[in-house]
This record gives C-alpha cells, sequence and structure tokens, in this order.
C-alpha cells in the first residue's frame, strides 16, 4: 500500500490524492514482486512466467501493482513483463 497512489477499484474503500486503473501485463519470465524497488528490499513472493500482473504505475525500471493471484501489492523488474518493448 502507498499512501500517494491507490487501485482505482479501491476508491469507495481507501483515500488516496491519485488512483490508477490497473493496466494487465502477462510476464515473461519469474521475477520476485518487492516491498520496494530497491534491489535488496524484502522479497513478498516469486511471481511464475506466464501469471498476470497488473501495473498501477511505471517508475524508472521496476513496476509497481498487484499479483492478483495472491492478491499481493509490490514491485517488479519491468523487464519482466512481456508486453514491455
Amino acid at each position: 500500500m502507498r499512501r500517494d497512489l491507490a487501485d482505482v477499484r479501491l476508491a469507495d474503500r481507501v483515500f488516496a490524492p491519485h488512483y490508477a486503473a490497473p493496466m494487465p501485463r502477462t510476464l515473461a519470465v519469474a521475477t520476485d514482486l518487492r516491498l520496494s524497488g530497491a534491489a535488496d528490499s524484502e522479497v513478498l513472493a516469486t511471481l511464475a512466467a506466464g501469471d498476470l500482473f497488473e501495473v498501477l504505475e511505471f517508475a524508472g525500471d521496476h513496476a509497481w501493482g498487484v499479483a492478483p493471484g495472491s492478491g499481493l501489492v509490490g514491485y517488479i523488474a519491468a523487464s519482466a513483463l512481456a508486453d514491455m518493448q
């Protein structure tokens, strides 16, 4: 959860200055879902290639969003997304 940005689907339950609509993407490779964008941050889960990831924001080399399979929210390497060129 972040204080500055929330999933628009939560707008009736969570106040945030900004909301974002999820952008569904498929993972091209397995990747770690991390608590922050830092390479040494806590790993919340390892997501498998082919999993869906709902991107709420791109920030540098990372994407922040939701792993709908587990419901966890965190950061992944944007390069792990199949749809990114």
